[in-house]
């Protein structure tokens, strides 16, 4: 099951910054985080979740696309890796091929308008 209720910031990513690890994850879609949070992760990948979980309503590509350009403004495009929030596991086979579809599609609408490829 899913939290319901999430806390509104992530108050130990000021800790992970001195960690050896490359790859930080965070939930940005169902706790609805402002996407400034990415900057007090300097220096390391940003897995960015972009998929609510919590919700079995299939993004479209353009709100997976709506949430992920607003974490372009704090973090350079190589350091963002666009994800779900958390894993699979409850949602149904469909819906969960919907999301990650919905997942890579949007990802392109974004890689489109930073490339300026059509």
């Amino acid at each position: 099951q899913f939290v319901a209720d999430k806390p509104a910031g992530y108050s130990f990513l000021s800790q992970l910054v001195d960690t050896v690890a490359d790859q930080i994850s965070i939930e940005t879609a169902q706790p609805k985080l402002d996407p400034a949070i990415v900057k007090e992760l300097p220096g390391k990948t940003i897995i960015y979740g972009v998929i609510d979980l919590g919700d079995e309503t299939v993004e479209t590509p353009e709100i997976v696309a709506e949430r992920l350009r607003p974490a372009l403004a704090y973090a350079e495009p190589d350091r963002l890796v666009p994800a779900t929030d958390c894993g699979m596991k409850y949602l149904p086979r469909a819906v969960a091929f919907g999301k990650l579809k919905a997942l890579a599609e949007g990802t392109a609408i974004v890689r489109r308008e930073l490339t300026g490829e059509s």
